[in-house]
């Protein structure tokens, strides 16, 4: 292992004091580049720009929450590189590593001692008139949801062309696997393992009962024709970026060519941390 791209979430004091720690320990046999904020909280001359992130790099370490994995993962665009990512914020169903355990893990990643979770992700696309006007990749979801005092809304969805129903509800939430235990979870969803590369369709408070979660195969494309008139409504691309929709619009959603490598916890399995963060078993 040759370099090492070390990410600190904005403003986060313990991410900064983490990201000196790794350069004490790692930098006198490694390149170690930290993000420009970072660099210069610490007055380190070797900085990486956010949006060259992983260019050249073996390994990157994100330490924030998992937001901030999120938009590091937006930023890779394709390029494969493994994500050590360590728990700074709050839920971390992403950021699966503790600080405590980072030293060893760290050791042991160097070392090529390591498993990965490999995540699909979703290339979501805007079309209006015929056009394409927006495109983004998302690692956990993309809602179209009403503003807060508009009405229910329509949305007349299809998977692969083929008719599935015109949802009259709040809103609507398509989803990765990794993307199963955040909103669409909130919103009744299931949770799936992050292996597997389905794509979860849930509607948000559905006017219907009857409207439920569907579970679809990986090699689809779904397609949300938005039918509100006079209505304010907003595609969310992993609870980070908005982009405002008007009557017509056609959201398309299909997984990826792009796909993310979470490097997994020595310590901990998948299902222990569904235990601890949704506290199964508790009383």
């Amino acid at each position: 292992m040759r370099t090492i791209h070390v990410i600190c979430k904005r403003k986060k004091k313990d991410a900064v004091s983490i990201a000196a720690a790794i350069i004490e320990s790692c930098g006198r046999k490694i390149d170690v580049f930290v993000d420009e904020e970072a660099g210069r909280s610490l007055g380190y001359e070797k900085q990486v720009e956010i949006e060259r992130i992983g260019e050249g790099a073996n390994l990157i370490i994100v330490l924030g929450g998992d937001g901030t994995l999120l938009s590091i993962a937006r930023q890779l665009r394709g390029k494969d590189v493994p994500i050590l990512a360590v728990n700074l914020g709050g839920l971390g169903f992403l950021t699966e590593i503790s600080p405590e355990e980072l030293p060893d893990m760290l050791e042991r990643v160097i070392k090529g001692d390591f498993a990965i979770s490999k995540r699909i992700m979703l290339d979501v696309t805007v079309r209006r008139g015929g056009d394409k006007i927006f495109e983004f990749t998302v690692l956990n979801d993309a809602v179209i949801a009403k503003d807060a005092l508009a009405r229910i809304i329509d949305i007349e969805t299809y998977v692969n062309d083929e008719y599935l129903t015109t949802y009259k509800a709040d809103g609507l939430i398509v989803s990765t696997p990794t993307g199963s235990t955040g909103y669409s979870l909130a919103a009744g969803g299931p949770i799936l393992h992050p292996s597997m590369r389905n794509i979860i369709v849930t509607p948000i408070c559905p006017h219907m009962l009857t409207n439920r979660p569907i579970i679809l195969s990986e090699d689809v494309t779904i397609k949300a024709l938005l039918q509100a008139k006079d209505e304010r409504v907003v595609l969310t691309l992993d609870g980070q970026i908005g982009f405002p929709l008007e009557f017509g619009d056609e959201v398309t959603a299909r997984e990826s060519s792009h796909a993310v490598s979470l490097i997994k916890s020595s310590s901990k399995g998948y299902f222990e941390i569904l235990r601890t963060k949704l506290k199964w078993g508790e009383r």
